[in-house]
């Protein structure tokens, strides 16, 4: 029973990608590093070279993996409860991002800790359209709507507080795939949302943004349902999203249209100093 790391994520694949796929609502954020990685190279995310583990337990299966992409937080997918003590003896760590018990683990080993985001993940059961639905419609997103898509982009990872170092490049991509959906009302874009591409039958809904000035108005649910429905209609078995715990309008908005919580996942830090 021991964690193997490697930079190779083709290795990293080769030995967990099936136990990945195997559970792909509980690793959907390894899947879906990986395949940046896989797709992209080795600086997808940054500068150093990622950090990519597994864990096998007695029965020599894979029951746990890690990725570490600076300047991100380590990763856990989903992890056999047994294997995070030995991470911890195996692997120097001070931050952490993981489902709430494993993050709880690890953080009772660091004094003083604090807890920097609080998400819960969700999964599409019955989709349930807006009712009363906001006037407009949807349309996909082409290479015409670029300037606005990155200053929407640009300003949902300022919101979020997260870089937007590459958001060009998700723009180009979303675009290119379909991945991106665009609310439109009196042939205005008012909203978007935009989905991760398909990876073991899973997709996540992964930025709807709605600006400061259209907001209340049902854009927001409406187009987060229209790309739901749209990846069903195009495969995928699970339709996933986080949430920021504490922002309960957002979590109350993805319940209504048939989103159901699955587990709630935390990114915790030791005390600095």
């Amino acid at each position: 029973m021991t964690w193997t790391f490697t930079d190779n994520v083709d290795v990293f694949l080769d030995a967990a990608g099936a136990s990945l796929a195997a559970r792909p609502a509980e690793n959907t954020l390894i899947l879906t590093v990986a395949e940046t990685l896989r797709q992209r190279g080795p600086h997808a995310y940054g500068d150093a070279a990622p950090l990519l583990g597994w864990w096998r337990g007695a029965d020599g299966e894979v029951a746990g993996t890690l990725v570490r992409t600076p300047p991100y937080p380590p990763m856990l997918g989903s992890v056999a409860p047994e294997a995070v003590g030995p991470l911890a003896a195996a692997l120097p760590l001070t931050r952490i991002s993981a489902d709430r018990a494993a993050a709880e683990v690890l953080a009772a080993t660091w004094p003083g800790h604090r807890v920097d985001e609080e998400q819960r993940l969700h999964r599409l059961a019955t989709l349930v359209p807006p009712s009363p639905a906001p006037s407009g419609r949807p349309r996909a997103a082409v290479a015409a709507d670029r300037e606005l898509l990155l200053s929407w982009h640009h300003a949902f990872a300022d919101e979020i507080g997260q870089s937007g170092t590459h958001v060009e490049r998700l723009v180009e991509d979303r675009t290119a795939s379909g991945g991106l959906t665009l609310w439109e009302d009196g042939g205005v874009p008012v909203a978007m949302a935009a989905v991760s591409p398909r990876l073991a039958g899973m997709v996540r809904v992964v930025t709807v943004y709605t600006p400061p000035e259209n907001r209340g108005r049902g854009y927001a649910a409406a187009v987060t349902a229209e790309i739901s429905r749209a990846a069903r209609e195009a495969g995928a078995r699970e339709v996933l999203l986080f949430t920021d715990l504490a922002n309960p309008t957002s979590n109350g908005v993805y319940r209504r249209i048939g989103f159901r919580p699955v587990s709630d996942r935390l990114v915790v830090s030791a005390a600095e100093g």
